[in-house]
């Protein structure tokens, strides 16, 4: 079985193979429960988007109807991912909306959230189409308070 966590070593020119790895699975788009397995602390180096920053890469274990499908999301460490980071803590139960929070990262292994997948497509290094998922959004939990709506109106108020 493939360790997500096993980082590995090198191979020698001579050394016997025989790990085929696993099927890759793309998932529909919808709505899936997710564990977070791990994380890594990385840098990212930065792109035309995205400044340099700190990086988490999450290994998620998706709980899908074929099975458990294991998915990698990286979270920027950046003021413009703010938002992603507050969804992320907040499926995880570890944030409630409105309230500040002191990241704790020691605290997300092992724990459980929900999360929207989408699915997108792109061409390959040899051209060929393929598809892949995406976390769109993380959820809140069931049953927890939605986030409140933009502007401070609440529905009910008067």
């Amino acid at each position: 079985m493939n360790n997500m966590n096993d980082p590995g070593r090198e191979l020698g020119w001579e050394d016997e193979i025989e790990n085929e790895g696993s099927p890759r699975v793309v998932l529909e788009p919808g709505e899936y429960p997710f564990t977070v397995q791990s994380f890594e602390r990385a840098r990212f180096a930065g792109s035309e988007k995205v400044p340099p920053c700190p990086q988490a890469i999450v290994h998620l274990q998706i709980n899908a109807p074929e099975g458990p499908v294991p998915m990698n999301v990286n979270l920027f460490l950046h003021t413009r991912f703010e938002w992603k980071l507050c969804q992320f803590f907040t499926s995880l139960g570890l944030r409630q909306h409105g309230e500040k929070l002191r990241m704790n990262w020691a605290a997300v292994a092992g724990r459980s959230g929900r999360c929207k997948i989408t699915k997108h497509t792109y061409k390959d290094r040899n051209s060929v189409d393929r598809e892949a998922n995406d976390v769109d959004e993380f959820l809140d939990p069931i049953g927890a308070p939605s986030a409140p709506p933009a502007g401070g109106f609440t529905p009910g108020a008067f």
